[in-house]
């Protein structure tokens, strides 16, 4: 793809444009000169066994083959705990990423990695990272100088090893004080949406100057639920509350925002019938129409519990390309019978495009969003 192209693409995402300009077939595949297969893999983001990724490995045919949209590491090896899965030390992550930025046709492959701080922080002490970085309950009690430097230093370490995209900030509602997975692993900046938008904001601009991509999570709240989506099914039509999706509202169309990853909640509010990742009223309705949002929405890992026990693998993929998601997120790492190869991701959707339950349009205008993200790289 050519520097010009990039250019319209970007202009036209971070300005807010719509996509009318590129809505038909035609000139987007100016634009998009790819193939069936690299259009779908500009769609997936794929986790994989491996501290490294010579040009044999799978992961790099994968990634070149299919041109995906990135990768996702993790430290815990969901196969073998004594061994490490992606991360093991700080200049073998530095290296791996090297390669699988080799692996890639344009050298902007999005590596990702959940680094919040407090509990979820992937690049652990024990690897020679820092480690020690603050939850967001924490940070609230700092000074904003603070604040500024703990996140400054968090995306210059994610930077030193390669890693560009940081699926973080959590901008769910402390809301309910029983909720295990936001509110007492102290995930959330507060109860009020103008503190949490101005935390979550020093965390993007912070990230930002290091050259690393975000995404707000998880969208439309997940923090007035009870259960844990990675086990399982969760509903929050009850306990879910409208401010929960303030945080959106307020920075859907500020050009800090980079991407939204959507929860697997239920939330009969918004959608009587699908959780919010397969939901079409709460990404293309809520989220893109209503609050204009026309970045890359990204998903929650559809391995997930809440996901992968109700709907199957080919009702998932067909759901969450017509819900309007962007970046399809299969991070191989919750369970060892969910393991899913890229081969079989791509053929599911080429499958599905044939007997019309998907569009190529959508599949094309979401690989416009994610060029133009990686144009921000």
């Amino acid at each position: 793809m050519n520097v010009k192209n990039l250019g319209l693409i970007a202009l036209l995402m971070l300005t807010g444009c719509s996509l009318n300009a590129v809505d038909n077939n035609e000139e987007v595949s100016k634009i998009m000169p790819k193939t069936l297969d690299e259009k779908i893999g500009s769609m997936l983001m794929i986790g994989f066994m491996g501290t490294s990724a010579p040009q044999n490995s799978q992961i790099c045919k994968d990634i070149n083959k299919y041109d995906l949209a990135g990768v996702i590491l993790f430290d815990v090896n969901p196969v073998n705990h004594s061994q490490a899965k992606n991360i093991s030390t700080k200049n073998q992550v530095a290296q791996l990423t090297q390669e699988l930025q080799a692996c890639s046709k344009d050298g902007k492959l999005l590596i990702a990695v959940d680094q919040e701080g407090g509990k979820v922080q992937r690049l652990k002490s024990k690897y020679g990272f820092y480690g020690k970085f603050p939850k967001a309950a924490d940070v609230i009690k700092l000074s904003d100088a603070r604040v500024k430097q703990h996140y400054e230093e968090m995306g210059a370490e994610l930077s030193s090893v390669g890693i560009n995209y940081n699926l973080a900030p959590d901008v769910d509602l402390a809301i309910n004080p029983k909720n295990r997975v936001i509110y007492k692993l102290g995930r959330s900046f507060g109860s009020d949406p103008k503190q949490v938008v101005k935390y979550s904001s020093i965390f993007m601009n912070a990230m930002h100057d290091n050259g690393v991509l975000t995404s707000l999570k998880h969208f439309p709240g997940h923090g007035s639920s009870l259960g844990d989506t990675h086990k399982g099914f969760v509903d929050v039509t009850k306990l879910w509350k409208p401010i929960e999706l303030e945080p959106y509202r307020l920075l859907a169309q500020s050009q800090t925002i980079d991407t939204v990853m959507v929860a697997h909640v239920f939330n009969k509010n918004l959608d009587a019938k699908y959780p919010a990742t397969l939901s079409k009223k709460t990404v293309n309705g809520k989220l893109r129409g209503e609050f204009g949002f026309n970045g890359v929405v990204i998903t929650d890992d559809l391995q997930m519990g809440a996901i992968n026990k109700k709907y199957g693998l080919k009702n998932t993929l067909k759901l969450a390309i017509n819900a309007g998601n962007d970046i399809l997120l299969f991070g191989n790492q919750l369970s060892v019978k969910s393991m899913v190869k890229t081969k079989t991701l791509v053929n599911t959707v080429k499958k599905l495009l044939k007997d019309k339950k998907v569009s190529i349009e959508d599949i094309e205008k979401s690989n416009v969003r994610v060029e133009a993200l990686k144009a921000k790289l």
